[in-house]
């Protein structure tokens, strides 16, 4: 089953605070992203398996360890999900990266893909999904779904905030992925704004209104 874990980290909570604020400017808020994106990047890989291999050190060979298992996949939703990215390649350099890209059509609501591009192995990597705000979870929800259809099979959902509205959907639909979140914030207003939140995340990266 898909758990919810909020990152309760200092250093993270701290970076939040600075990046809700709304005083916080383009340059600042792009740096405060990549940062917290790297701790929650530290934290998400915290159970990832190890296997144990032989070195020399300068002084003996001994008995070591390096990451086992599945690779890495980071999938950032375009387009804040782009801030998220560099943060989290810092701690894991290894990692594919794909793009998803998707808009609802204002007739029939469904979701229409109008980029996607990933990694060739995505059945076989551990794939994370970035995007800043999980609100009501449309995006997340389609994307995952987009994914799944391709061959995915492990899949982690990423977020700086996220509303119980956007938690649910994700958690109905996709039992089986886990949720990250630096918080988990109280809902949404009448505009699906998550509240308190910290506007809009690609606006606010990219310094376009």
């Amino acid at each position: 089953m898909g758990n919810v874990h909020v990152l309760d980290h200092p250093l993270i909570q701290h970076k939040l605070t600075h990046i809700r604020d709304k005083n916080t400017g383009t340059k600042e808020f792009r740096e405060l992203v990549d940062e917290v994106a790297m701790l929650m990047a530290f934290e998400i890989t915290r159970n990832l398996p190890l296997a144990e291999t032989k070195i020399e050190t300068p002084v003996m060979e001994t008995k070591a360890h390096v990451l086992a298992g599945k690779k890495i996949g980071l999938i950032p939703i375009l387009r804040a999900g782009l801030g998220m990215v560099d943060g989290m390649l810092k701690l894991i350099p290894a990692a594919r990266v794909g793009h998803v890209g998707l808009y609802r059509d204002p007739e029939t609501l469904q979701p229409v893909e109008y980029y996607i591009k990933l990694p060739s192995d995505i059945s076989e990597r551990e794939l994370i999904v970035i995007d800043p705000m999980l609100a009501t979870g449309g995006s997340a929800n389609d994307a995952i779904h987009s994914l799944k259809k391709r061959g995915a099979k492990q899949i982690r959902l990423m977020c700086l905030v996220g509303a119980p509205e956007g938690v649910e959907l994700i958690k109905k639909e996709h039992p089986d992925v886990d949720i990250y979140l630096a918080a988990l914030d109280d809902g949404l207003d009448e505009h699906a704004y998550i509240t308190p939140g910290l506007g809009d995340a690609g606006d606010r990266l990219f310094g376009t209104k």
